[in-house]
């Protein structure tokens, strides 16, 4: 099958991973570029296409551009309906907006941002109070999935924000004790013979990072 378009982006970064596991999920092939940051993103050829210099950026076989991860991911799953990324009628579609939202801004931005200086405590607790709602409501999914019993878009993106929690914040306690409905998720998406070579080596921490203040 022959790509669908061009991405621009990292393969570790946590968008660009997202959008590769929906396409491959949906059988797509989307043709990653090579990608240096700070070169790439500066050219006049990638600026006239996309201004801000962002990644991840989608460039389709037409012309049709994108950027912001979340949306060229939702684009991606959409162009496959039967994939069932999306969901199997609105409702689904909604709780799995709801789940990407909070996979986002509840999850990913605070664990990312655990050494933010006098805002670490915020974030720190920000994110222990997601996590173990989190863990409670996985807790209460018999297929241990987000939304229904087979992979969605929410699944996959709740996947790279976990992902930088247990580089961050879980360390192998948290991980087998506090969240451990969460951290069954992550491996029951990240095993899926589809999308596994995307993730790779998760390279969690064994003790939460700390912050010293100098």
């Amino acid at each position: 099958m022959a790509p669908i378009g061009k991405l621009y982006g990292h393969a570790r970064q946590p968008q660009t991973k997202a959008i590769l596991s929906a396409a491959a999920v949906s059988g797509l092939e989307i043709d990653l570029l090579p990608f240096e940051f700070g070169v790439t993103n500066k050219s006049p050829e990638f600026t006239r296409k996309f201004p801000l210099a962002k990644i991840p950026a989608f460039e389709d076989n037409e012309g049709f551009k994108l950027i912001e991860g979340t949306a060229i991911a939702r684009y991606v799953s959409a162009l496959v309906p039967e994939a069932g990324l999306l969901g199997r009628d609105v409702k689904e579609t909604a709780q799995i907006d709801q789940w990407v939202h909070f996979a986002d801004s509840e999850i990913y931005v605070p664990a990312g941002n655990i050494f933010a200086g006098m805002q670490r405590k915020h974030y720190q607790e920000r994110a222990e109070r997601s996590l173990k709602f989190l863990d409670d409501y996985l807790a209460s999914r018999p297929s241990g999935l987000l939304v229904n019993d087979s992979l969605t878009l929410a699944d996959i993106v709740l996947a790279t924000a976990v992902l930088r929690a247990g580089q961050t914040l879980c360390g192998a306690k948290e991980r087998k004790q506090a969240y451990r409905h969460v951290f069954a998720h992550f491996e029951k998406v990240t095993s899926d013979e589809r999308i596994k070579h995307l993730f790779g080596e998760p390279g969690f921490v064994d003790e939460a990072l700390s912050f010293k203040a100098e």
